[in-house]
């Protein structure tokens, strides 16, 4: 197995393979194990969506395979004032309707995107006006150090055809009605490719965009996506030839897959990490109605904690391909501190003793896992379970595909529950808002005053020193709270089979067409 660090990870590698045919090396296909929430590019918050969005959409600024920055649809930017950014805009562009791009465009999607879980990408953004047809200028709340961040995924999508198709409004995934609406199954953007089909569960089939102003040599004629969400079937698929990429690559099928002819296995980490959550704000248990909610209890958080052996899961259920964590954030993230994320230490009778101490003797708990999302997930969660109980809690597992897992998380259906999360903007701001403060998967309603108040000085602070201190002290009193239980950062493993010639793996995972090179 090839290991590479972040860094070079990110660079990618040709894959010098030979081609099976001319059609194999034109129409591309790639599975992974869950369909994306579908293609509005203001709704689902969702890793494998906003890639897909990605393909059709773009935002003012892009973010490169190796996390950095460069201009997309806003072509250079600047700064009047430190509460204003002007943004110039690219000129002669056309959505794939036909229609052009203009800064009335920006400003009508900036109103759109308020209404769902993408509107932390514009949250500082207090009023916007456009200059002229090509220039726009945003005021922020304070200085927002890290607006462009953000920015990478506020889609632009074109005022005319919302409003031709009475679309304006914005459904999550799992709403009446949102995976049919009209902006969920029709794409119009000015991204390097065009939808052509849409059928979710089934596939999803794009072809490039012959107007795009960038020259992208990526030789696709067809892209064609294709969700599975039976691992076995997608190595199946992918050894059969009949998938030019798959991934996740399942960690006991890594050995089968590097010795198949004409396939390289390619792996690397990520920016996401797998943690555990809590309800910390009801006052009664779902497991056991009538009884209290244990976990409003520092002490029985921390006993949960301490309950669980990360290294053997990192050995044995992940077979050594990953990373422990102690914060909800990777190391290419603002703010990441080192010494922070060293984990508490396992200790099962530490966790006893926190457990009686707290009078959670009898302590029941299910806990929420998607079983087709990410590496091995309901792997991990059964043994989360079995180490809790070992512990004397009551646990139990209730697995279950991931769409349907956001929905009942999004109707606060979960007490305790495993999540993945990739920061949107690469910064600490983006979990301490979405997972940890007003954010729409802060599903356990926790907020505390002192993380809210050193959240908002980072926000707003250009000066690197200070802002690593204000975080260290963010970190510590995470650490004091326990409000979440980090457990790893994910790595990321593609089969890809010898029609692609190069592959760019991202930091932020799942795939972006623009990455991938057929071999002609």
């Amino acid at each position: 197995m090839r290991k590479f660090s972040w860094r070079a990870a990110l660079l990618g590698g040709a894959l010098a393979l030979a081609t099976l045919s001319p059609a194999s090396a034109t129409t591309f296909t790639w599975a992974t194990a869950n369909d994306i929430l579908g293609l509005d590019p203001h709704a689902n918050n969702h890793g494998v969506t906003n890639a897909m969005k990605s393909n059709m959409y773009e935002p003012l600024v892009r973010r490169e395979a190796d996390g950095s920055l460069r201009p997309a649809l806003a072509e250079r930017w600047e700064t009047p004032s430190p509460t204003t950014w002007r943004f110039h805009l690219v000129r002669g562009v056309r959505f794939h309707g036909g229609q052009p791009f203009t800064a009335a465009d920006v400003l009508y999607s900036l109103d759109r995107v308020r209404q769902n879980d993408m509107a932390y990408t514009v949250a500082s953004i207090t009023a916007a006006r456009a200059i002229d047809d090509h220039t726009v200028e945003f005021d922020t709340r304070g200085p927002n150090p890290i607006l462009l961040q953000d920015l990478t995924l506020f889609f632009i999508m074109n005022r005319a055809w919302v409003e031709q198709n009475n679309a304006f409004a914005v459904a999550r995934a799992g709403q009446a009605g949102a995976t049919n609406s009209f902006v969920q199954l029709n794409a119009n953007g000015t991204g390097p490719f065009r939808l052509v089909e849409r059928l979710a569960d089934e596939r999803t089939v794009l072809v490039p965009n012959p107007d795009y102003r960038e020259r992208l040599e990526h030789g696709i004629t067809r892209a064609v996506f294709r969700p599975v969400a039976s691992a076995p079937t997608r190595v199946a698929a992918l050894l059969s030839r009949e998938l030019d990429l798959m991934y996740h690559v399942p960690l006991q099928d890594i050995p089968r897959v590097q010795n198949a002819p004409g396939i390289r296995l390619i792996q690397g980490p990520t920016a996401r990490t797998i943690y555990l959550a809590m309800d910390v704000t009801r006052p009664e248990s779902l497991e056991a109605p009538g009884t209290p909610n244990h976990m409003r209890d520092v002490r029985v958080r921390r006993a949960m904690y301490q309950a669980i052996d990360m290294e053997t899961i990192r050995r044995v259920v992940l077979r050594n391909s990953t990373t422990a964590a102690g914060l909800p954030i990777a190391p290419p993230v603002g703010g990441f501190d080192a010494e922070a994320n060293q984990r508490f230490p396992f200790d099962v009778e530490a966790s006893r003793r926190l457990l009686a101490e707290a009078g959670a003797t009898n302590f029941r708990v299910a806990l929420g896992c998607p079983n087709n999302r990410y590496v091995n997930d309901e792997a991990i969660c059964q043994s989360v379970v079995a180490m809790l109980q070992r512990a004397g809690i009551q646990a139990r597992l209730d697995a279950m595909p991931f769409g349907r897992f956001l929905q009942r998380g999004a109707n606060r259906e979960f007490q305790f529950w495993l999540l993945g999360w990739t920061p949107g903007n690469f910064d600490i701001t983006n979990p301490g808002r979405e997972l940890l403060g007003e954010g729409s998967f802060n599903w356990g309603g926790f907020q505390d005053a002192e993380m809210a108040r050193l959240l908002g000085e980072i926000g707003v602070e250009s000066n690197q020193a200070r802002r690593q201190e204000l975080a260290r002290a963010y970190w510590a009193r995470f650490r004091e709270l326990v409000p979440m239980i980090p457990l790893h950062q994910e790595p990321q493993m593609f089969g890809v089979r010898e029609t692609v010639a190069d592959f760019q793996m991202r930091v932020s995972e799942d795939l972006e067409l623009r990455g991938v090179r057929m071999r002609r």
